[in-house]
């Protein structure tokens, strides 16, 4: 698996609840709502998860990391990753997810990264555990 993670930040003028009603109901489902092909074919899966800062339990702080969400995208290769980046990026269909982010992001200065996950054993007996995607239809 190739897994691919942005961090967002809402814009400033919202709550958490509008954020997150506006990604899961409008923004996550923008290429089905324009009639256009998935912008992500070949994903496996399409994750968001809202951030909520909680107390360091080593210094007693709440620290802000500066971002509201983190977006996970798993491909089963780095080339439907590249070709799903072709399909976003593509100058007839950018305009209309850059106008759509305007009512969502704080800036479209938002950080993409790529990563390589390492799972260590976590059974009850240390051995190794797994997770299993299934598409439920």
């Amino acid at each position: 698996m190739f897994k691919q993670i942005c961090f967002f930040r809402k814009r400033p003028d919202m709550t958490m609840d509008q954020f997150m009603d506006y990604y899961e109901n409008q923004h996550s489902q923008l290429s089905k709502r324009m009639g256009r092909a998935p912008s992500l074919p070949g994903a496996q899966r399409y994750v968001r998860r809202y951030i909520q800062p909680e107390k360091n339990p080593v210094t007693g702080e709440v620290i802000d990391c500066g971002f509201d969400c983190i977006m996970e995208i798993w491909w089963n290769s780095s080339d439907d990753f590249e070709n799903s980046q072709r399909i976003i990026s593509d100058p007839a269909r950018l305009p209309a997810i850059m106008e759509d982010e305007l009512n969502l992001f704080a800036s479209h200065d938002n950080p993409v990264c790529t990563v390589i996950e390492y799972d260590s054993p976590m059974g009850p007996n240390g051995e190794a555990t797994h997770v299993e995607l299934r598409h439920e239809g």
